[in-house]
């Protein structure tokens, strides 16, 4: 058997591997097991698989899936979102976290609609070109809106091509020139294929491969796997940093301001008194540094007597 390492890789072996192996029991999986969700096999528009990849960054599916239904129904294309108030776009965000990514994607969709005309482009240095979309993006509006051939790598699909492949743990952080290399060796020649197999090894480490517990008894390439023939090393090793705690940090005060904010009564007037927003924290260092934070941020808006509301 050859043994990959993180400084080495056979790419014949891979290559091979990947064709011979592990290809058609990963597909039939995907064909039977893949879940239904709104923006796949060409239910959507490309802006709409943009939509959904900026939604579900650090973020379960399972949460996305009625925000962005609610979202794709009030504004379903670039210009829709392009000329929507700032705060309605706020409040339709909700509780996906990251509200920032919110004024990201309408910064996106004032470009597309004013520089292409409504309709996303295809090409990659064009879409990294635009607000708030990098690498991982990109490339899967590229696969899954366009059918284009190019290797997608999240989270999800470094995991499942680390172990199957090399036998060991991704790490975490940003994805390694190895983790790339690999990615773009065992991806299939023809585009319908790579499409699929990004599709697939991304639903696989979602469901099956997952990080601390992973179901190898119902896994398709379990007999392919050099991590499962291995003994599972290392297993869960794979954050270069803890995760961070949620309780108290400035993350949770900003979430607590903007909830209170989109759950005003109709007789507020859109308007939380400070009084009010006192109410939110103790620590009232704590909740002013958090309020000045959002208002940098385009998030919120500060009145006079330090009232707030959501950006007009």
């Amino acid at each position: 058997m050859t043994t990959q390492t993180r400084s080495t890789l056979d790419e014949a072996f891979v290559r091979e591997l990947a064709r011979a192996g592990v290809r058609a029991p990963l597909f039939a999986w995907w064909d039977e097991h893949a879940r239904a969700l709104p923006w796949r096999n060409g239910q959507t528009t490309p802006w709409g698989v943009l939509v959904c990849e900026v939604m579900s960054q650090q973020t379960q599916m399972s949460r996305v899936v009625p925000y962005w239904q609610a979202w794709m129904s009030q504004w379903p294309t670039a210009r829709a979102l392009a000329g929507a108030p700032k705060a309605d776009v706020i409040q339709a965000w909700g509780r996906l976290g990251y509200p920032r990514r919110a004024l990201r994607l309408q910064e996106c969709a004032r470009v597309v609609a004013s520089e292409y005309d409504d309709e996303l482009p295809r090409g990659y240095s064009e879409l990294t070109a635009l607000p708030g979309v990098g690498d991982y993006t990109a490339s899967a509006v590229m696969s899954f809106a366009y059918g284009e051939r190019i290797a997608v790598v999240d989270t999800n699909i470094r995991r499942v091509l680390s172990r199957v492949f090399l036998g060991e743990e991704s790490l975490g952080g940003s994805a390694s020139p190895l983790e790339r290399a690999l990615a773009d060796c065992v991806l299939p020649a023809g585009a319908r294929d790579a499409t699929t197999w990004n599709q697939a090894v991304m639903e696989l480490g979602a469901l099956v491969c997952t990080a601390k517990q992973p179901q190898c008894e119902v896994c398709p390439v379990r007999a392919q796997c050099r991590f499962f023939a291995a003994g599972l090393p290392n297993l869960g090793e794979r954050r270069t940093r803890p995760r961070q705690r949620f309780a108290g940090t400035d993350r949770q005060v900003r979430g607590r301001v903007l909830h209170a904010l989109r759950e005003l009564e109709p007789e507020a007037g859109g308007v939380l008194v400070y009084a009010r927003a006192a109410e939110l924290w103790p620590d009232r260092a704590q909740l002013d540094r958090c309020i000045a934070s959002l208002d940098e941020d385009g998030l919120i808006e500060i009145l006079p007597g330090h009232a707030l509301r959501l950006p007009q």
